[in-house]
C-alpha cells in the first residue's frame, strides 16, 4: 500500500492564514506514524483522533508506515484544524479517495472521534485568504456564518467526515455557506440620558465625529463613564473592510466572534487592574490584546492612573502606528490595533480638586504626583482633554426631554464623517503631515492665534497638529470649508488640561 497525497490547509498565525501544505506518504514497513513540520502538542494529537474518526466512518486505517509532513517546517503548528486534512490525506493516499478531487480545495476542521466535525479558530481570515487564492474552503457546520461574512468567496461547510468525502467523491453534497439572519443588535445606550453637561457633550460629539483621543477629568460621580458609555451610540457604523478587519480579531481570540456585533464599532473596556500583556497582546503563542480587540472602535480606560505605568505606556505607539507587534524568540506576530482612546480619571487623589464645595485637602505635591502617572507622551497624543465638573444647578430641575437624544447627535457626526471621508478617504484624526498641509491650512489671524497657543501652553509640534486635527473636525460639523479662528481657539481650550499639569 504505497501512495503519496497532498491536501491544502490553513494555519492561524495572529489574524494571518498562511497556507499549509499537508502531504501524506505511504511506504513499506512496520506500521507506524511520523508527524514531521513543527507541529505542537494538539496537532500531534490528531494521530488519534484520525484514526478513531477513520475507523468509526466506515474507512480503513492505513496498516504501513505513514509519515505526513505539515509545510513549511519552520512555521509552528497548532490546533485541532489539522485533522480533516490529514483524515483526508491519509484517504487519498491509501486510495480510499480520488486524489484529483482534492485540487482547487482548502480543508479545515477538527475531528471527533465519531467522525464529526468539530468548530476551530480563525475560520475568518483563513476565507479571506482562500478568496484571494480562488480555492474553495470546505469546514465544520458551526463555523459556517463566520466564513460566510466573506463575500466573493466560496465556501461549503459539512457535519461530519463521510459527508465531506462523499461530496468529493460526488455521491452526495455539502451546503454552500450562508450567513445568519435573525440577530439583534445590542441596544446602546442613549445620550439623553446625561443631563446638563454641555462641555463635556460637546467634546464627545467632537471625538465621535473625527475619532480622536478623548480624555475627561473630574471628581467621581460627575458623569464620565456616563458618558464614554454613550459614545458607541453615536459612532458611525464600520464600513465592510473595517467590519472584517475587526471580526478576523475577534474570530482568533479566546472569546470568538459575536454576530450580533457586525459593522458595531468595538468598545473595551478593560480594568485598571490588567497587566501590559492583557492590553498590548502575548504569550507563548501570541493572542490579540485589548487595543487590538478595540480595533476600529474604542478603547475605553477608567481611572486611569490606576493603571500600571508599563501598560499606559504599551499604548504609545499603537497610537501611532495602528498596530502592536509581539516579538518572541521564534518569531514576530503583528496585530492591528487602530483604536480610539477615551480615558477618565480624577484631578486628584482624593478626587475633590477643583470642584466648588472646597472638600479637596490634597496638597499640590500629592496632585502632582497622582496626576504625572499619566506621562507626558500620553498625555500629548491625546487630543481632546477636558473637565467634567458637577453642575452649579441641580439635576433634578432639569427634564431629560430638554437633552439632546443620541440619533440627533449621530446626524451631525455622520454628516461631519463622511465630509472627511470624500476629501482625504479617512477620518480627520488619521491625517499624515501632507494632509495637514491641503485639509487643515490656516492663515492671517487663524494662524497667529495658533502660535500663540503654541508659545503660552508650551506645546509640542506634535500638539499643533492635533490641534489643527480637532480644529478640522468642528469645521466639518459647522459644514465648514475653511477652518476659522473660532474653530481653532475651541480647539485649543481641549488642550488646557495639558498646560494645567504642568503648573501645578
Amino acid at each position: 500500500m504505497l501512495g503519496l497525497s497532498l491536501v491544502h490547509s490553513r494555519a492561524c498565525v495572529g489574524v494571518e492564514a498562511p497556507p499549509i501544505s499537508v502531504e501524506v506518504h505511504l511506504s513499506g514497513g512496520l506500521p507506524v506514524l511520523f508527524m514531521v513540520g513543527l507541529p505542537k502538542t494538539a496537532v500531534r494529537e490528531s494521530k488519534d483522533r484520525v484514526r478513531a474518526a477513520l475507523l468509526n466512518s466506515g474507512f480503513k486505517f492505513p496498516g504501513s508506515r505513514i509519515t505526513i509532513s505539515l509545510a513549511p517546517a519552520e512555521l509552528p503548528k497548532e490546533g485541532g484544524g489539522f485533522d480533516l486534512p490529514i483524515a483526508l490525506g491519509m484517504l487519498a493516499a491509501s486510495g480510499q479517495l480520488p486524489k484529483a478531487s482534492l485540487t482547487g480545495c482548502e480543508f479545515l476542521g477538527e475531528l471527533s472521534l465519531s467522525g464529526l466535525l468539530l468548530p476551530v479558530r480563525g475560520v475568518l481570515p483563513a476565507a479571506l485568504r482562500t478568496r484571494d487564492s480562488d480555492r474553495t474552503l470546505i469546514i465544520p457546520e458551526a463555523n459556517e456564518e463566520e466564513a460566510a461574512l466573506v463575500k466573493g468567496g466560496i465556501q461549503y461547510c459539512g457535519s461530519s467526515l463521510l459527508q465531506v468525502v462523499q461530496w468529493l467523491c460526488g455521491d452526495g453534497e455539502l451546503r454552500q455557506c450562508k450567513p445568519g439572519t435573525n440577530y439583534r443588535p445590542p441596544k446602546t445606550p442613549d445620550l439623553a440620558d446625561v443631563i446638563g453637561l454641555p462641555g463635556p457633550r460637546r467634546a464627545l460629539e467632537v471625538a465621535a465625529a473625527g475619532s480622536h483621543n478623548l480624555l475627561m477629568v473630574g471628581p467621581p460621580g460627575t458623569g464620565k463613564t456616563l458618558l464614554a458609555s454613550r459614545l458607541p451610540g453615536i459612532l458611525p457604523l464600520m464600513a465592510e473592510k473595517e467590519s472584517l478587519e475587526s471580526a478576523a480579531v475577534a474570530s482568533i481570540s479566546q472569546t470568538g466572534l459575536d454576530f450580533r456585533t457586525w459593522g458595531i464599532r468595538p468598545f473595551r473596556s478593560p480594568h485598571h487592574s490588567c497587566s501590559s500583556v492583557s492590553l498590548a497582546g502575548g504569550g507563548s503563542n501570541p493572542k490579540p490584546g485589548e487595543v487590538s480587540m478595540a480595533h476600529n472602535g474604542v478603547l475605553f480606560l477608567d481611572e486611569l492612573p490606576e493603571f500600571g505605568r508599563h501598560a499606559l505606556e504599551v499604548l504609545r505607539e499603537p497610537l501611532e502606528s495602528g498596530c502592536i507587534i509581539i516579538s518572541r524568540a521564534a518569531r514576530q506576530t503583528t496585530f492591528p490595533a487602530r483604536f480610539q482612546l477615551v480615558a477618565a480619571m480624577n484631578p486628584c487623589p482624593c478626587g475633590m480638586a477643583g470642584d466648588n464645595s472646597g472638600r479637596c485637602g490634597c496638597s499640590a505635591e500629592q496632585i502632582q504626583r497622582y496626576r504625572s502617572r499619566v506621562s507626558g507622551p500620553l498625555l500629548d497624543r491625546i487630543d481632546i482633554q477636558v473637565e467634567v465638573l458637577r453642575p452649579e444647578t441641580s439635576i433634578l430641575n432639569t427634564s431629560k426631554a430638554e437633552t439632546e437624544c443620541s440619533a440627533k447627535v449621530r446626524d451631525r457626526v455622520l454628516d461631519a464623517y463622511q465630509l472627511q471621508l470624500l476629501r482625504a478617504g479617512k477620518p480627520n484624526a488619521l491625517l499624515d503631515n501632507s494632509d495637514l498641509t491641503r485639509s487643515c491650512h490656516i492663515s492671517g489671524k487663524t494662524l497667529r492665534l495658533l502660535e500663540q497657543a503654541e508659545k503660552l501652553l508650551c506645546l509640542s509640534p506634535r500638539a499643533c497638529h492635533r490641534i489643527l486635527k480637532v480644529s478640522r473636525t468642528i469645521a466639518d460639523l459647522d459644514q465648514a470649508d475653511t477652518i476659522n479662528s473660532e474653530h481653532i481657539a475651541e480647539a485649543i481650550a481641549y488642550r488646557s488640561l495639558n498646560h494645567s499639569q504642568n503648573h501645578i
